[in-house]
């Protein structure tokens, strides 16, 4: 069998301490780019929403014509 290595975990204060080093780093949006980019989210949900209601009303439209051509 393959032997292993018993490694130590990284004491708790180091783990912390690199977490918040790694929070300092991001880059957070402005308020202005902040309202644009979810008003742009939203706009484009509620327009693929509305694509795909028609599209579901125009395919159940041509089931029930083509379920109700009975020979």
């Amino acid at each position: 069998m393959g032997e292993t290595e018993k490694l130590e975990k990284a004491p708790k204060q180091s783990w912390f301490t690199g977490l918040s080093a790694e929070f300092k780093k991001i880059v957070w949006p402005d308020k202005q780019s902040l309202v644009r980019q979810t008003t742009a989210v939203i706009a484009v949900s509620v327009v693929l929403g509305l694509v795909i209601a028609l599209l579901d009303y125009i395919i159940q439209y041509g089931v029930d014509f083509l379920v109700g051509l009975s020979f």
